[in-house]
């Protein structure tokens, strides 16, 4: 069992998933797409992400491969399959992202990690 919330990066939200079992988050792919090409609409954040996972994949990329489907709650209030990634994958994951949100975002993870549950060895 598991939950879902919410968190926030500058004016973007973040779905984000606990899931007890294995004691880690797993964050909405989409949203960290949408900060890291600093792009509000949606359907643009999804369709950048559903082009840079073709390419992950066809360069074998782990990536893609971690990523796993998990219900979110959608704009619509919905719960639909959301791609998610764990903060492990999501720092490859701005690896393969021009961006220059890219730092921000992983200081962000990094300085958050104990306050949004995980735990550092």
């Amino acid at each position: 069992m598991g939950n879902n919330s919410l968190t926030i990066f500058e004016n973007f939200k973040i779905r984000r998933y606990w899931d007890e079992k294995r004691e880690k988050w797993f964050f909405s792919v989409i949203d960290i797409i949408a900060i890291l090409t600093e792009q509000a609409d949606f359907q643009l954040s999804r369709n950048y992400w559903k082009v840079l996972k073709n390419r992950l994949k066809k360069e074998g990329s782990e990536v893609v491969t971690n990523c796993n489907r998990l219900k979110m709650a959608a704009e619509d209030g919905k719960l639909r399959n959301t791609d998610t990634a764990d903060v492990e994958t999501i720092l490859r994951l701005i690896q393969s992202v021009p961006s220059p949100k890219a730092e921000p975002v992983k200081l962000w993870l990094a300085t958050n990690l104990p306050i949004i549950g995980v735990t550092t060895k």
